[in-house]
């Protein structure tokens, strides 16, 4: 693989989308939303304070509102993310480009990894960026702020590279709508399987709890988003979830900690292995 190589290929992709206005696209629906949040947000906190709720009641409502807004954009975030890698090598594929530029002394891992170079930057500079938009809006409005609003928005970014790493593996051979619904399918599934067992740690039923990690090692989608959740989670609704006993802590909008070190190695690990199958299958591949 020649650095090189991979280093065009990442600009080029770059470019590409920005001439498609695919950015610009983004960069709009997420200042509509945000606008949206902070209008929604400024008449909570306006109509807060005529009823004379106690500011702590406040910052505790404006949290769960910021938990449901990331919750909310990380969805939009995972399906931008699935159905904007997986046709970026699926379409080179289907229009005959591919041929043409493997022509040149470049291998098929160079294109590979050279798209999801430029994908990941692209993705993750979204993320952030919305992320820290919406965060600093609510902020200016209800002069709350989350404890750890780097580990969120860091956490975040981790969660769309993983979601574009699975599609653009996925589309080295799929259709591209294909390798992007597969992914959307997965992400749902994440999430559920980590809601089940969430549940079934709550009640003390074990076997459904074991499914829920296998499938977070799987696709860690779920894992990265407990993540994003400690770092938007204030530390009142931590320790009053903690009294509340183990039927508590199965709320899907909880996380009492970040994920283990060993479980943020493994999704790094994880992301390289998926990436290195993907090249491995478009090697393989007949064009």
């Amino acid at each position: 693989m020649n650095p090189r190589i991979v280093l065009v290929i990442a600009q080029l992709t770059i470019r590409e989308i920005s001439r498609r206005r695919i950015l610009w696209v983004l960069t709009i629906l997420s200042l509509v939303s945000v606008a949206l949040v902070g209008w929604g947000v400024s008449r909570l906190v306006g109509l807060s304070r005529e009823n004379d709720v106690n500011a702590y009641e406040l910052e505790i409502g404006v949290s769960q509102i910021l938990i449901l807004i990331a919750f909310m954009f990380s969805f939009v975030l995972a399906m931008s993310a699935a159905f904007l890698a997986a046709p970026a090598i699926a379409s080179d594929v289907e229009t005959g480009t591919v041929l043409a530029m493997l022509a040149r002394p470049m291998h098929r891992a160079d294109l590979v990894v050279g798209r999801w170079l430029g994908l990941g930057i692209i993705v993750a500079a979204y993320a952030a960026g919305s992320g820290l938009l919406a965060i600093g809006v609510v902020r200016f409005i209800s002069d709350y702020s989350p404890p750890s609003t780097a580990v969120a928005l860091g956490f975040l970014a981790f969660q769309a590279v993983a979601v574009m790493t699975a599609a653009l593996a996925l589309g080295t051979r799929l259709p591209g709508i294909a390798a992007g619904a597969v992914t959307v399918v997965l992400f749902g599934l994440g999430w559920f399987t980590g809601v089940l067992g969430s549940l079934s740690n709550a009640f003390g039923v074990k076997s459904l709890a074991g499914l829920g990690d296998v499938f977070r090692l799987l696709f860690p989608t779920d894992g990265l988003w407990r993540g994003v959740i400690y770092g938007l989670e204030p530390s009142q609704v931590v320790v009053a979830t903690e009294q509340g006993g183990r039927v508590a802590q199965s709320n899907p909008f909880f996380a009492d900690a970040p994920p283990p070190m060993a479980f943020i190695v493994w999704c790094v690990v994880w992301v390289v292995l998926v990436l290195a199958l993907g090249a491995w299958l478009f090697r393989r591949r007949e064009l």
